[in-house]
């Protein structure tokens, strides 16, 4: 015969361990990001990573870079399929299930007919990008025209640099593209050396950036970026300059 008391009691003592485990679980994941309040560009109650903000400063980069060198072209910045084939006069965007419709691929370029999917250079978000990028691809051409079939593109290459102040700290944001659609980026950090022109500093030994730098210049970074694509003022409390592509060369 089954004592319940005793059962009930084993059980109620299994729940308790389970829930503490929860929550120790939890706590150690919150230890493991950096202050919520300091996230750089970011709302006090944000709880986005540091790899999130410096993933939208390089998508955006490598976007206005992608239009940069074909001026000429539709070029479709993360813009939902539906607007791709309607507005690139692709084919009958109706056609496109209501989920589907909604996909945004990074890059569109409807006069060439390619696309790019853009990720963090290490494997598993290159895998991601191939998937993203074949979903992207046979949603598009099931609806288009039957000469305006996309592909991955290829040979999207580049990199920039942003120096804060004269022989300072210098940040890299490179970027290549191993295989059709699949656009890979990396940021990298030279450490400060006064009196050395940029150039080179960018020949110094490449290491990753020190998240110390992203909490202090993460946002001054993006605002550089966007103030040096649009043609803007210098962001206040920047003292540096930034080399885009053409300056690299």
């Amino acid at each position: 015969m089954i004592d319940m008391r005793s059962s009930g009691s084993r059980t109620g003592r299994t729940w308790r361990l389970a829930g503490f485990l929860l929550v120790l679980v939890a706590a150690l994941g919150a230890r493991a990001e950096p202050p919520a309040s300091k996230l750089p560009g970011r709302k006090p109650d944000s709880r986005e990573p540091w790899g999130a903000f410096l993933g939208k400063a390089a998508h955006y980069a490598i976007g206005r870079e992608y239009q940069r060198q074909y001026p000429f072209n539709p070029v479709f910045l993360d813009t939902d399929l539906s607007t791709i084939v309607g507005d690139g006069k692709l084919g009958n965007s109706k056609r496109l299930s209501k989920f589907v419709r909604l996909l945004r691929p990074d890059i569109t370029d409807t006069l060439t007919l390619v696309l790019f999917e853009i990720k963090p250079d290490d494997e598993a978000s290159r895998s991601e990008g191939r998937e993203q990028a074949g979903r992207y691809l046979a949603a598009l051409n099931e609806v288009v025209e039957p000469d305006k079939k996309l592909a991955g593109g290829t040979g999207f290459e580049g990199s920039l640099f942003l120096e804060f102040e004269n022989g300072g700290a210098l940040w890299r944001l490179s970027w290549r593209t191993p295989e059709p659609g699949v656009t890979l980026y990396r940021w990298s950090y030279r450490r400060k050396k006064p009196g050395a022109s940029w150039k080179e500093r960018a020949a110094q030994k490449e290491e990753e950036v020190p998240r110390e730098e992203v909490e202090q210049r993460g946002e001054l970074a993006e605002q550089a970026i966007r103030g040096a694509y649009e043609g803007g003022e210098r962001p206040k409390g920047f003292q540096g300059q930034v080399y885009l592509p053409a300056d690299c060369r």
